[in-house]
């Protein structure tokens, strides 16, 4: 099996890479900028003898998406991870502040961008009636978050789309879902105080926030053939239950 991992450098992106490489999957990572980081993850999935590459691929550069995935090969399971942050507004920023410009650039990377890329991936899917696509989101798109609203409008999008292509593609052998992350521990966020990350954690059923590698596996079983029907679906990590969006 081979997947196709974009934004693969870091965070839940690497997780991933390392829990679908322990499976045998052969992986190909994305990046943007962070060519160093992703040969350290390619470099470190070797060393454990699985088969890895990594090519540059950037949301906002469409002309990018075609010769990252012709350069991948075949993709049977392709999870969109990638994301342009954008501009973070200060907490308060009132909602006719926002640019223009941060709307126009928020969807043209994250929602048209990522259908270009299901777009490429899913003509070799079709011959082979295999493929499982998995498009991370955020708790913000459901629970908001205040001041960057086109990032969580632009994270909603991914919902819609999948349900769409779930059905379009299903009769093919197509599986796609939404993998939504809440408040995740992947040691390259930004630092919260510990007490607030406990007083989050309490208001979730495990009572405890999930980490990148616990996201990681909910994508690999969406992702794969042990997925036999779960499609069209919005899957909630547990984190998300402590509406962490909103505390931090």
């Amino acid at each position: 099996m081979h997947v196709l991992i974009t934004g693969g450098s870091s965070g839940i992106g690497a997780a991933t890479a390392f829990a679908y490489a322990k499976t045998g999957a052969r992986v190909t990572i994305t990046y943007n900028s962070g060519a160093g980081r992703a040969a350290e993850v390619v470099k470190r999935i070797e060393e454990h003898g699985g088969q890895a590459a990594a090519v540059h691929l950037d949301l906002e550069d469409h002309s990018t998406i075609d010769p990252a995935v012709a350069q991948a090969g075949p993709v049977d399971a392709l999870v969109a991870n990638a994301v342009r942050w954008g501009t973070i507004m200060p907490n308060g920023v009132a909602f006719e502040k926002v640019p223009a410009a941060e709307w126009t650039a928020a969807l043209h990377a994250n929602v048209v961008g990522n259908a270009l890329l299901a777009q490429a991936v899913l003509p070799g899917m079709r011959r082979r009636g295999f493929g499982r696509i998995v498009f991370v989101s955020s708790g913000a798109a459901e629970e908001g978050l205040p001041g960057p609203g086109p990032y969580g409008t632009a994270k909603m999008a991914l919902h819609g789309m999948a349900r769409a292509l779930a059905w379009e593609a299903g009769k093919d052998g197509i599986l796609v879902n939404v993998a939504v992350a809440g408040l995740t521990i992947t040691g390259t966020a930004r630092p919260i105080p510990q007490a607030l990350l406990d007083e989050i954690a309490s208001r979730t059923p495990s009572r405890r926030l999930s980490t990148a590698d616990d996201m990681a596996a909910l994508i690999v079983f969406l992702g794969s053939a042990a997925n036999r029907n779960v499609t069209g679906e919005i899957v909630r990590d547990g984190s998300n239950a402590g509406r962490s969006s909103h505390a931090v």
